[in-house]
């Protein structure tokens, strides 16, 4: 289980990205964190693994306050910690497996990191993960020769051959487009399904959100303002984390209803145009 306390991230501007957030993700649970921009979603996400230094806090993963450990045992537990970044982070000159295999690194002494010769229990595990992803007729491509959907499923792949016991994922379809962006969303939540792995995805895009994960956390700056199910989302609650917006799309400043309007889905009658307009 992760367990946040009173965590803060105030900057050297004097700015606080971060206020006193208190979170608990148990085993298995999918977390949807949205926001405006600026909110402090990627503070969040990046605190936890410290590559944003918190300024006060905890960070318990299980018995381990990440928050004050040293930075020697900080690159032992990150091992702990898998990470999906909106940019893929790939090393493009290399083919996917060895990106996948990059995953591994903090577990091999550095003379196999260095000439990138990994036991075969990592490689017969990295071929089960491209296989999983549905990469594995890539698995000797160069990363620069993937599209970005593929490139998202090889990140997806070289954190899960951390083998983490956390996954956390940083706006991860924010490049892609709609259909290659519910894939993605659809795999990263049933890996986690199967592997009992719980993860806070930073995401924009809230009708996705909530398709695919099971709680949402709204930040609003700083603070947590919204954690409940998805379907407790409403025009208050996203005017509470996005700000004051008519949430209907159909409804005009007379009352009338415009032909061109969007089809409103879902129970609070909001559109996916009107709420990805909100996110940015």
């Amino acid at each position: 289980m992760l367990q946040i306390s009173e965590l803060t991230k105030t900057y050297a501007t004097g700015d606080t990205a971060l206020s006193e957030v208190t979170l608990d993700v148990p085993e298995g649970q999918i977390v949807g964190l949205i926001g405006p921009s600026g909110a402090g979603k990627s503070t969040l996400i990046r605190c936890i693994n410290r590559l944003v230094e918190p300024t006060a806090g905890q960070i318990q993963l299980g018995r381990v306050d990440l928050a004050t450990i040293g930075h020697r045992e900080l690159r032992r537990q990150r091992r702990r910690i898998g990470m999906i970044f909106q940019e893929y982070s790939l090393v493009e000159r290399l083919t996917v497996m060895e990106n996948v295999l990059s995953g591994r690194l903090g577990y091999v002494p550095f003379w196999r990191s260095f000439t990138r010769r990994f036991p075969p229990e990592d490689i017969q595990r990295a071929y089960q993960l491209l296989d999983r992803v549905g990469l594995m007729a890539q698995a000797d491509k160069r990363a620069d020769a993937l599209s970005g959907g593929q490139r998202q499923r090889v990140g997806i792949a070289r954190a899960l051959a951390q083998q983490p016991e956390l996954l956390l994922v940083d706006e991860p379809t924010a490049s892609l487009d709609p259909r290659t962006s519910r894939q993605i969303m659809r795999l990263i939540t049933e890996i986690c399904v199967e592997q009992r792995l719980p993860a806070i995805i930073n995401i924009h895009d809230v009708p996705l959100a909530q398709q695919f994960v099971q709680r949402i956390v709204g930040l609003h700056a700083g603070r947590i303002v919204f954690d409940d199910h998805p379907a407790a989302l409403n025009d208050a609650t996203l005017t509470t984390i996005y700000g004051e917006e008519d949430w209907n799309p159909n409804r005009e400043d007379d009352g009338s209803t415009p032909a061109n309007a969007p089809q409103a889905v879902g129970d609070a009658g909001t559109s996916r145009e009107s709420l990805e307009a909100a996110a940015r």
